[in-house]
């Protein structure tokens, strides 16, 4: 159950997703997808900021940055198609960012043991993702492989918070990773093997998920979400 506050929130949040998705899919409306996609992660931040003060420093802080890392990549992302480069900066900005969401995780690991089934199971997937990729991704390819080790890396550190007290938090972060997963996944196969149908959707409705997800879970966590 959302506290008021968070179902305000969401409200809005819906709402500028929506129209980042409409604002994507049609060409017309393209020049505005300049101001709504920022507007996604901007607002989480702005939100996260203000509904964490209680939080521990240090936890707070590093979600804080990953956020910040989360919106360099978003506009870097957003120039991709004037210069190449900035598919390297936006790859850097959120390899950066969950390499942060991971070291939130690992403060609130419960769950000791190494999950080797769900490790299997990851590592199975990122294989034959990168299997079907790795044609396409030419001097690409170190640094996708790295950035898929660390996203992969990110879903086992929120699996690790499974035995945690606060079952709500971790089913929050852990829909948020796996989110992260697949929106990541579909832009991969979308850029590197081939062009996908409502890849553009798609991308983003996972992405905005998953982002929210995340920060409402870290939230719920501090268990002072009012």
């Amino acid at each position: 159950m959302l506290s008021k506050p968070v179902q305000k929130f969401t409200y809005i949040y819906s709402l500028i997703v929506s129209i980042e998705l409409i604002c994507g899919y049609f060409t017309n409306l393209a020049s505005l997808h300049y101001f709504t996609k920022p507007l996604i992660v901007l607002s989480l931040l702005i939100f996260f900021f203000i509904r964490s003060q209680f939080m521990n420093k240090t936890i707070r802080t590093l979600m804080i940055f990953a956020l910040i890392c989360s919106l360099i990549g978003d506009v870097a992302l957003l120039f991709d198609i004037i210069n190449p480069n900035y598919f390297i900066v936006g790859l850097a900005s959120f390899l950066l960012a969950h390499v942060l969401y991971v070291s939130v995780f690992l403060k609130q690991r419960a769950h000791k043991k190494t999950p080797v089934g769900f490790m299997i199971v990851m590592l199975l997937y990122a294989a034959l993702l990168f299997y079907v990729l790795k044609d396409g991704l030419g001097d690409l390819l170190i640094p996708v492989l790295v950035y898929m080790l660390v996203i992969l890396s990110m879903s086992t550190t929120a699996y690790l918070r499974r035995k945690e007290n606060n079952v709500t938090s971790f089913n929050w972060v852990f829909a948020g990773a796996l989110l992260f997963m697949l929106s990541d996944s579909i832009l991969a196969l979308n850029k590197f093997y081939q062009t996908l149908p409502l890849s553009s959707v798609l991308i983003m409705l996972t992405y905005a998920l998953a982002q929210y997800s995340i920060v409402i879970g870290i939230l719920k966590y501090n268990e002072k979400l009012r």
